[in-house]
């Protein structure tokens, strides 16, 4: 039998906000795997090590979670007054398939500083000292990020001392505005309302906001479901009753937001949307052992990614609960206190997060001018990953 040799590829391994995965420069694959497709696809399962049944990733680069297994191209920009355009994949754990249908907010943040890195930013927008403004295209939503990139002697600055929970170590601040998270054009409300009664089959009908911002999220209360909004991950992942459960509700979101047309089609689309379920502020323990008092937090938020409750919170649903906070009548917004606000504070499994975003009502369609949330970012390791010639 003749064994296939193994083909190296540049490649970057990179911490953004609280996920990781494995950065690429378009023009670095291999020419097949520069457009999409079954090999890009084949490659990206084989550098993370999926499919895997035993659901550890052992034999690549991905950590056996969602946050984990993710992978990003970066190409100079093909759109005007943009610098690079950045393209997530989300690789399944258990299953082939890369899920394209959405943004990753976390690893945003490393965009920039891997773009510098690369040099893939004309050199003349770096300063010797200062901050370096990337302007991002992201192409799997077809939307403007900018990222505030800090430079410290002409190169990008990673430590500092901005601390980031549901991160051990503190880093750089990295400031992420989402422009127009939502297009002026399209309803950021697929149904036209703040508030929907969604039937999900067999379990129940509920209060949910079912927002397109960011990323398409479904909100629920935490009360009304059964629940508390102070869980942490082991409270929900350790039951696959309870899993279920949750996907069902996804389902019939992505049925009622128009995302899907058929429950089976959920199953190839475990990306988006989002589900989440919110609370009024109480105090609770994270995941850390840290004490989050209710006095520091305006709502509590529990999400789930992939399947499974996140263990801090995904950047684009960060930017969702910003945005469904801003609109008085969401789910959200009720469960904060209600009124009009451009940030809110809220607890998630491993801590706080901060996040602003600017609601304004036109004619009746309300709108999201910008997002806006700190991250870090931080290079883990530079080289080549190593997969058989024969996987794509």
């Amino acid at each position: 039998m003749t064994s296939a040799p193994q083909v190296k590829i540049p490649a970057t391994y990179m911490r953004g906000g609280t996920s990781k995965g494995v950065f690429f420069s378009l023009t670095d694959l291999p020419e097949r795997c520069q457009v999409p497709g079954e090999a890009r696809d084949n490659l990206l399962l084989r550098v993370i090590g999926s499919p895997d049944p035993y659901g550890k990733q052992t034999d690549g680069m991905g950590g056996a979670t969602s946050s984990t297994s993710k992978t990003v191209i970066v190409a100079k920009s093909s759109q005007a007054d943009h610098d690079v355009d950045y393209l997530f994949g989300q690789v399944a754990i258990d299953r082939p398939f890369v899920d394209w249908s959405g943004n990753c907010g976390n690893l945003t943040a490393a965009v920039g500083a891997f773009a510098i890195m690369s040099g893939l930013v004309e050199p003349p927008k770096i300063p010797e000292n200062g901050v370096c403004t990337v302007r991002i295209w992201q192409q799997n939503i077809g939307k403007t990020i900018i990222a505030q990139v800090p430079i410290t002697n002409g190169e990008v600055q990673e430590t500092g001392n901005f601390e980031l929970d549901g991160v051990t170590f503190p880093a750089a601040e990295v400031p992420v505005e989402f422009i127009e998270p939502v297009d002026p054009s399209e309803a950021m409300f697929p149904t036209g309302n703040l508030v929907d009664q969604l039937e999900v089959p067999g379990i129940g009908t509920f209060n949910a906001t079912l927002i397109n911002a960011g990323i398409p999220t479904i909100f629920l209360d935490a009360a009304e479901i059964g629940y508390l909004g102070t869980e942490l991950q082991d409270d929900i992942n350790n039951s696959a009753e309870k899993l279920a459960y949750f996907e069902n509700i996804r389902t019939a979101g992505a049925l009622k937001m128009g995302l899907i047309n058929h429950p089976d089609e959920a199953k190839t689309r475990q990306h988006t949307p989002k589900v989440a379920f919110v609370a009024p502020a109480q105090s609770y323990q994270a995941s850390s052992g840290k004490l989050i008092s209710a006095d520091d937090i305006d709502i509590n938020v529990r999400a789930l990614s992939m399947g499974k409750l996140h263990h801090a919170m995904m950047g684009t649903a960060a930017v969702a609960i910003a945005s469904a906070a801003a609109i008085p009548g969401t789910v959200v917004n009720s469960a904060a206190g209600g009124g009009e606000r451009e940030s809110i504070v809220f607890g998630h499994p491993s801590g706080t997060l901060k996040v602003g975003a600017k609601a304004s009502d036109i004619d009746g369609q309300w709108r999201i001018d910008k997002a806006v949330m700190s991250r870090s970012a931080r290079l883990l390791m530079e080289g080549r990953v190593a997969v058989p010639a024969d996987s794509f």
